[in-house]
């Protein structure tokens, strides 16, 4: 008690801590002044935890006491400025243990499994939540999300359930939201058109996309119909994910055997050999960096990414297309759905070997938290936010042109299952739609070789022989959660 005291004697009121986590405070200035922006709040502060939760409770149970934080190399500097406010407000201590960001995942698979990880916290790939969770290398968060009234409820559905759940049980809160949207030029769009674009109906259809982007292939030399991303790997397992989650794929049935080399997934495959005959050059090579450079430096009129490529196309110290695009609903499929993707993003977790896991718990909800999570947004540095309340708010949509056909598509959207293995599972599928790409081998041997692949990679991770390390029931809520819901347009 008196080691607590001490610690919590000079804290400053939480209230004025709260004050300064503000849009004047957070969001760049230059981008404040290009916007015309309020001091209004990006978010509603009912629904922004650090807002919500009782800071007084936690100094009583937690000042004095620390965190050890694993982050990405890179990021450290930056992240231990951004934890400044959480320390003022809680009394705990954080320490960063920095890892190489290519790496990453070795280094912290590696401490897992030494069962004395020098880390008490984590932000990682999401596809990894099965690696880690299903081996018992996380810690268990339902009882900390109940007892300090993190709003899970605000979090949409896909994001809650496969950035947060693994076998029912609560592991993660979602950080880096990600979905694959679809970005048009505007004024090429017009000059084809005869028209403004229609968000909706320009561009109703992936025949159409395919159509369009021929067009538009030969309207200025340097400009390609289309970006895309088909390098080796889960660059090109992304982009055909995308596509063909809207005629219905789905990877595997309940007995987790694949089943995406069928119809569904040949229509996605071969919608995508169609597009590179209208594709940015490199694009057997291209990755997300290089789709980035491609459409911000205006080398394609139409573009096949992740919501991130709206935001920052906004900024002009980031992009030569400023005012010159627009986002628009997924193009859907004859037969299919819609679908929108969830793909990629990252999620926040807790070691189970954790010396403090309830104090890693909230430092995680401080930093996964509504406002800060909304002016990750406002800065278009990449960190996109899952919150409904936050998509949904005005003024965020002002300054992130996507957010409005963001934040009404994933209600209806598409993800891949959290499993053990989904790294090599993800490499598997995309080198073989590669070699289809690069004309190696044909769209149905690509995807015949991949389920054979998938199926060898789910063996060797614990299936098919009686106690599937995750429940298909407990996954497939998940998948997709667009079934019998109205349409948005």
């Amino acid at each position: 008690m008196p080691r607590i005291a001490r610690a919590d004697a000079h804290l400053p009121d939480p209230a004025s801590v709260l004050e300064g986590i503000s849009v004047p405070g957070y969001v760049r200035e230059d981008y404040r002044q290009l916007y015309n922006m309020s001091d209004a709040p990006l978010w509603d502060p009912n629904k922004d935890w650090i807002r919500t939760v009782d800071w007084e409770r936690v100094r009583e149970e937690l000042a004095g006491t620390s965190v050890r934080f694993a982050v990405g190399a890179a990021d450290a500097e930056s992240a231990a400025e951004g934890l400044v406010p959480f320390e003022q407000l809680s009394g705990i201590t954080v320490e960063l243990v920095p890892i190489p960001d290519d790496s990453f995942y070795d280094k912290a698979l590696a401490e897992f499994i030494s069962g004395n990880a020098s880390f008490d916290a984590l932000q990682f790939f999401s596809p990894w939540m099965g690696d880690f969770a299903a081996p018992g290398f996380l810690f268990p968060l339902d009882d900390f999300a109940e007892k300090w009234g993190l709003p899970l409820d605000d979090f949409y559905d896909t994001y809650r359930l496969n950035y947060g759940f693994f076998n029912g049980r609560m592991y993660g809160i979602p950080f880096d939201c990600d979905i694959q949207m679809v970005h048009v030029r505007k004024g090429y769009m017009e000059q084809l058109l005869g028209g403004e674009v229609d968000r909706v109906n320009s561009v109703p259809s992936y025949d159409e996309l395919i159509r369009v982007s021929r067009e538009l292939n030969r309207i200025e030399p340097g400009v390609a119909g289309v970006g895309l991303m088909a390098a080796p790997g889960f660059w090109s397992t992304y982009t055909w994910e995308h596509i063909a989650a809207q005629a219905g794929m789905m990877l595997f049935d309940e007995n987790w055997e694949p089943i995406f080399n069928g119809e569904e997934g040949m229509k996605g495959l071969e919608i995508i050999l169609a597009l590179t005959e209208n594709a940015n050059e490199g694009h057997a090579g291209a990755g997300w960096p290089e789709n980035r450079a491609a459409w911000l430096g205006g080398q394609v009129a139409t573009n096949i990414s992740w919501q991130d490529s709206g935001t920052q196309a906004m900024r002009p110290d980031q992009s030569q297309i400023v005012d010159d695009f627009v986002t628009i609903y997924e193009p859907r499929i004859e037969g299919g759905r819609f679908a929108p993707p969830n793909i990629a993003g990252s999620t926040s977790c807790v070691s189970a070997s954790a010396q403090n896991p309830e104090g890693a718990f909230l430092m995680l909800g401080f930093l996964t938290t509504a406002s800060i999570m909304a002016m990750n947004e406002a800065n278009a540095n990449g960190v996109a936010p899952g919150y409904r309340s936050v998509l949904t708010n005005e003024e965020l949509q002002k300054v992130s042109q996507p957010a409005k056909v963001w934040g009404d598509s994933l209600d209806h959207a598409w993800c891949s299952p959290r499993l053990p293995g989904a790294f090599p599972i993800e490499q598997a599928i995309g080198n073989e739609i590669n070699r289809a790409v690069v004309g190696q081998i044909t769209a149905k041997e690509a995807l015949d070789n991949a389920a054979a692949a998938v199926r060898q990679i789910m063996s060797e991770n614990g299936f098919y022989a009686g106690n599937d390390p995750v429940e298909y029931a407990a996954a497939a809520p998940g998948l997709y959660v667009g079934e019998g819901k109205d349409l948005p347009f």
